[in-house]
């Protein structure tokens, strides 16, 4: 288990976290969302050990940068190192001298599912193809905390998909914890049991994916006549969108129950519409903006 208490960070004097509250159990694909520069690849250098978290991460209460707890711990950034010479297999053998339990049987299967020449020059590889030799190595590794930064970036379609089936498998068979960051919310929203969202320096929010989506249901609504948003007032409103007589309305509460707060305004038609992950992470963070 991980658990994170008060981690605050900063860079000279901008304050990049503040009070970080997290605790991630064995056994999660939690999913780190917020906006470009909000502090995602901050928080996992923190928790990789990479930044001095100041006794703030622990490892089933070891500190990240004790010797038996790094084995454990793999840390794939945005960006990682490779020599000008590095190809698939002498990665592997660098890696092998860091990680002496890394599987070779599963780094060739993925190699092979990405149709990767392992002998050739990673430098003349596209980015989504590096990406993938580095997935590959990362679940060949098979370590206890995976953390993984941007990790579908670069990658189609195909790619991803093989790399979630091999995480959930992963995940799984060795009840290992991996956290993920990623702009692609649709990508995580399909198979993270968790999300903890960064705004301004803090953790927002948290918890179950699939919850957190249900709080909200969305609505599109048309009137005879044109209407003003006085007649919505007393709900709990998300946003509200009004063109004449057509409205379009985000609320928090249980679906039936807003339907039926609707229903007394005497809409001519009434639609309830889907809501994903990427949509409720806008409105959490047009609403954070809002507070402030």
């Amino acid at each position: 288990m991980i658990e994170i208490k008060g981690l605050s960070h900063s860079f000279g004097t901008k304050q990049v976290l503040k009070d970080v509250e997290l605790t991630i159990p064995d056994g999660t694909i939690m999913g780190l969302v917020g906006i470009n520069g909000a502090g995602k690849s901050t928080l996992l250098r923190l928790i990789s050990g990479v930044y001095d978290s100041k006794n703030c991460v622990k490892y089933d209460g070891n500190d990240p940068m004790c010797e038996e707890t790094r084995k454990d711990i793999f840390f794939l950034p945005d960006d990682p190192y490779y020599s000008s010479t590095s190809t698939p297999n002498k990665l592997f053998e660098f890696y092998a001298a860091l990680y002496p339990d890394i599987d070779k049987s599963i780094f060739d299967r993925l190699i092979g599912e990405y149709r990767i020449n392992p002998k050739h020059n990673m430098r003349n590889f596209s980015k989504g193809m590096r990406r993938q030799v580095f997935i590959a190595l990362a679940l060949a590794v098979k370590p206890k905390y995976m953390l993984l930064d941007e990790a579908f970036d670069g990658l189609d379609p195909l790619s991803r998909k093989i790399f979630k089936d091999a995480i959930i498998e992963f995940v799984e068979n060795e009840n290992a914890t991996v956290i993920i960051s990623s702009h692609s919310l649709r990508e995580l929203e399909d198979f993270c049991d968790k999300f903890a969202l960064i705004d301004n320096n803090v953790i927002k929010s948290q918890g179950g994916i699939a919850e957190h989506v249900a709080r909200l249901c969305k609505f599109e609504l048309a009137f005879t006549e044109e209407i003003s948003k006085n007649r919505f007032v007393g709900l709990p409103i998300v946003s509200l969108d009004i063109k004449s007589r057509f409205v379009t309305i985000v609320l928090e509460g249980d679906a039936e129950e807003m339907r039926t707060s609707l229903e007394a305004l005497s809409p001519a038609v009434m639609d309830e519409m889907p809501l994903d992950f990427e949509e409720t992470f806008i409105h959490d963070i047009i609403s954070g903006r809002g507070e402030q």
